[in-house]
C-alpha cells in the first residue's frame, strides 16, 4: 500500500510517497502541508522529518530506505552515483558517465536526472554542466541554484549589486 505525506519547506510543500518498503518519490506538490497520519509508516515520517532538518541546515546526508522498483536498471545506476555526491559538492554529467563506464553516456545520465522521482533525497541538483554552468532541474534552475546555495554559500550565493 502506498502513503503519502506533505511537509512544508521553504521551496514549498513536498508530497512524499513510498511504503514500508521506502521512499518513492519527493516531489513539489500544491498540496497544503497535514499532519503526519496515526498509520504512516515510519519511513515516510523519517524522511518529513530529514528534509526539515536539511533546510534548517542540520542534516548533510539522509539516512533512509528508497525504493527504487520499476526503475530501469541503468537509472538507478545513476541516482546510485548521485548519492555519492557529498554535501556542499558538485559533479557533472560526464563525470557520471565515466563513472559508470562509457562517457559517451552524459546525455542518458541527464535523462537519467530528469526522471530521478527522489527530489532532495537523491540529489540530482547537485549534477552541472562541465563547465561549470547550471542545467535541467526538472523544478527549474532557480530553485536548483537555492538547493546548491543552501549547502554552500560560498560557491553559489547570488551575487547583490553595489549600488
Amino acid at each position: 500500500m502506498l502513503y503519502h505525506a506533505y511537509t512544508s519547506t521553504p521551496l514549498g510543500v513536498f508530497e512524499i510517497t513510498g511504503s514500508e518498503l521506502g521512499i518513492q518519490s519527493v516531489r513539489l506538490s500544491d498540496q497544503e502541508a497535514q499532519k503526519l497520519p496515526a498509520d504512516l509508516p515510519q519511513v515516510l515520517r523519517d524522511a518529513a522529518i530529514q528534509l526539515k532538518e536539511y533546510f534548517a541546515k542540520e542534516r548533510t546526508e539522509f539516512d533512509l530506505k528508497l525504493d527504487w522498483s520499476g526503475a530501469p536498471e541503468f537509472h538507478q545506476a545513476v541516482w546510485d552515483q548521485l548519492m555519492q555526491i557529498p554535501y556542499g559538492r558538485t559533479t557533472s554529467y560526464s563525470a557520471i558517465a565515466d563513472k559508470l563506464g562509457d562517457a559517451n553516456k552524459m546525455r542518458a545520465v541527464g535523462q537519467a536526472n530528469r526522471n530521478n522521482p527522489i527530489a532532495i533525497i537523491v540529489p540530482c541538483h547537485r549534477v552541472i554542466a562541465k563547465n561549470g554552468n547550471l542545467q535541467g532541474y526538472f523544478y527549474g534552475l532557480d530553485i536548483k541554484r537555492k538547493l546548491l546555495e543552501l549547502e554552500n554559500p560560498m560557491s553559489f550565493a547570488t551575487q547583490g549589486s553595489l549600488f
